[in-house]
């Protein structure tokens, strides 16, 4: 059986929208898309194959598909573990408006029965099935406990502008560190384990 696992880039004040360019999502007015770029190093990349490395599959939100497979397809290399697993493995695609993914092998996961899709697909496989970026079905996920694994990579950089990753109204989970590290450029990087809800309590009881 495999997990479900969320790998997001986060700046201090929990933004996640746009990290990689200054056109990748400007929804809202956002006008500091690119923000991670300074910081990218060894050590984050490091991360990211051992990541890829360990995917079946991926699930995407519509604009994320979108703004990979305006991307991916011409900077192909078999020989590179991001490249090579986006280009070649099963892409689900959560979507009510996305008819025929262009970018294959691609399934759009569409309707009332989200949930149980979800669930079969990552029931199937014996690796991850990893979501990235795909902010809007991150937090549906998260609403729902089905976010197995969470990798949190949180840059040195504060924005005070940007869709987060955290809704407010999101429920009260307490997690388990399984795992940290830090680049050299400063980026702390942590894997989370969900371990049901969140405890309250006193320090004066």
């Amino acid at each position: 059986m495999g997990k479900l696992t969320l790998t997001t880039f986060l700046t201090l004040d929990g933004v996640m929208q746009a990290p990689g360019g200054p056109d990748e999502d400007r929804s809202g007015g956002f006008d500091y898309g690119g923000w991670l770029v300074p910081f990218a190093d060894e050590g984050m990349g490091e991360f990211v194959t051992e990541v890829f490395g360990r995917t079946e599959g991926f699930l995407l939100g519509r604009r994320t598909y979108e703004i990979f497979a305006s991307y991916w397809p011409e900077h192909d290399d078999p020989a590179d573990p991001v490249a090579g697993a986006l280009n070649r493995l099963p892409k689900y695609v959560a979507s009510t408006t996305l008819k025929e993914p262009a970018w294959g092998p691609a399934t759009v996961l569409d309707g009332e029965h989200l949930q149980s899709e979800i669930v079969r697909v990552k029931d199937a496989m014996e690796g991850e099935l990893q979501v990235h970026g795909s902010g809007r079905l991150a937090q549906w996920l998260l609403a729902r406990d089905l976010v197995d694994e969470l990798n949190l990579l949180v840059f040195p950089v504060f924005l005070g502008a940007g869709r987060r990753l955290f809704p407010t109204g999101g429920l009260p989970t307490a997690f388990e560190l399984t795992g940290s590290r830090t680049t050299s450029a400063g980026t702390a990087i942590h894997t989370y384990r969900p371990k049901g809800r969140a405890a309250f309590g006193s320090f004066g009881d």
